[in-house]
């Protein structure tokens, strides 16, 4: 397997270093007109805010189920302090959560509740940040494709126009061919950022359900520590 995947990949790079290839994508862009060029820059704006999003949701993730054993173990312990220093220690968003909630650990559970609503409203823009962009890009692109295709084919109407009877079908055959590649270009550049930003959707949305998860167990948790602590009797009664 992983000589075929590097067998794979020797492939792709020896295709895109051919200077036949590199002359091909250059035709190919160059026939397509500004509209090809326009497409060409919105899809980079796109690949740089996926490279953003990619860094910040990985860093935004962690793995619940072991942060919680690790909550879970220092609460029934009493050892929230120390609890609330381990979450410090990550950039990830569900300690964030969590440690808003550790330290309301000897209050009500309706307050301990409300810092962690508070905190997962804070955190819910961080994973939504720039993603409507990407959508926004793909509709760019793939109208783009169809404008520049217009603007061609009205390109090439008005060449054949006045042309020889005899090469007229050859210009147009042509100038259709040519006016095709914004269309083509654009739903490239579309299903690209597309699937790009259906990953990141994923990715977020996992984060955010692992954050609302794990935010309820604290809760129950610290409200359910609080009813087995024993109560002290009154001496003096």
């Amino acid at each position: 397997m992983e000589n075929e995947t590097v067998q794979t990949t020797a492939a792709a790079v020896e295709m895109v270093s051919d200077p036949n290839f590199i002359q091909s994508v250059a035709i190919f862009m160059d026939e397509g007109g500004i509209f090809m060029w326009i497409i060409f820059a919105v899809w980079c704006l796109a690949v740089a805010i996926s490279i953003e999003r990619i860094k910040s949701l990985f860093t935004y993730d962690i793995d619940g189920g072991s942060l919680m054993n690790m909550i879970k173990k220092h609460v029934l312990s009493n050892e929230v302090a120390q609890a609330i220093q381990n979450c410090s220690n990550s950039n990830a968003l569900l300690p964030n959560v969590l440690k808003s909630g550790l330290k309301r650990a000897n209050q009500s559970k309706e307050q301990i509740m409300d810092a962690v609503e508070a905190s997962i409203l804070e955190a819910a823009p961080k994973l939504e940040k720039r993603m409507g962009y990407l959508g926004l890009i793909a509709n760019i692109s793939t109208l783009m494709g169809l404008l520049g295709t217009i603007y061609g084919l009205i390109q090439s109407f008005a060449a054949v126009a006045n042309a020889d009877p005899a090469s007229k079908a050859k210009l147009l055959a042509l100038g259709i061919s040519k006016a095709m590649n914004t269309t083509a270009f654009g739903l490239i550049s579309a299903i690209s950022i597309m699937v790009i930003h259906q990953i990141l959707s994923s990715k977020g949305e996992k984060i955010m359900g692992e954050i609302e998860e794990y935010s309820v167990k604290l809760v129950d948790l610290l409200g359910t520590k609080k009813q087995m602590v024993p109560v002290k009797e009154d001496k003096a009664a």
